[in-house]
């Protein structure tokens, strides 16, 4: 089985837990290592952190040229027609990491899927259809491209799902985040909806709410 590259960042304990976290369009999966030590997680909830590197493909907004993305984009923050293949090609081989960790002895309860703008919209694909219970999903500065197409799992009904916005965000605007918080409610989940004085970034105060999200989430049972 091959898998996507990933960064890997080991606890010092075995792994009980894992997140897997996605990355935005042209970056890579060291653009969030630095968050790991600010997220403070405590030492009796060792948690491995997996950040895959998006392959490399031809981007329409950017005329075409070859950066890392999940999917091909043709216009901001979700607008024009959406890649539902691209995500699903993506997603498939985020499940192939999901069953990778399990392999490696955390469950998929313990399973965290995160994920940063167009990370974030692979994301929600992956978590809410993914056909084992998942511990939570993460959807940052992003929004849900495939509400209208994703296929439901029903070991995930219940998923806690934390969905974060910069209320200034000029990339993917912050209607984008509400209106998939808004989706989720239709469907039946109880998001937790949080904005931030930022643009399309990350901020202190989200580091620490995702920190609170995560120990919620993967609290020993």
């Amino acid at each position: 089985m091959s898998y996507l590259p990933c960064v890997e960042i080991e606890p010092q304990q075995p792994a009980v837990a894992s997140v897997i976290w996605l990355h935005g369009l042209g970056a890579s999966g060291h653009d969030f290592e630095p968050v790991v030590p600010e997220l403070g997680l405590p030492a009796d909830l060792p948690t491995r952190f997996v950040f895959p590197h998006a392959p490399q493909i031809p981007v329409t907004i950017n005329g075409g040229m070859v950066m890392p993305a999940w999917y091909d984009i043709v216009g901001l923050g979700g607008e024009g027609p959406t890649d539902v293949d691209g995500i699903r090609r993506s997603a498939d081989q985020i499940d192939a990491l999901i069953e990778r960790e399990i392999e490696r002895g955390v469950p998929s309860e313990r399973i965290v899927i995160a994920g940063f703008s167009q990370g974030g919209a692979v994301a929600y694909e992956v978590a809410l259809r993914h056909p084992k219970k998942l511990a939570g999903l993460m959807a940052l500065s992003t929004y849900f491209a495939t509400q209208d197409s994703v296929a439901l799992s029903e070991a995930n009904q219940g998923l806690p799902v934390f969905i974060a916005h910069g209320q200034f965000d000029p990339m993917v605007p912050e209607a984008g985040g509400s209106q998939a918080a808004q989706a989720l409610e239709g469907k039946g989940y109880q998001p937790a909806y949080k904005t931030y004085p930022m643009e399309h970034a990350v901020c202190l105060e989200e580091i620490q709410d995702i920190a609170a999200f995560l120990k919620q989430v993967l609290a020993k049972r």
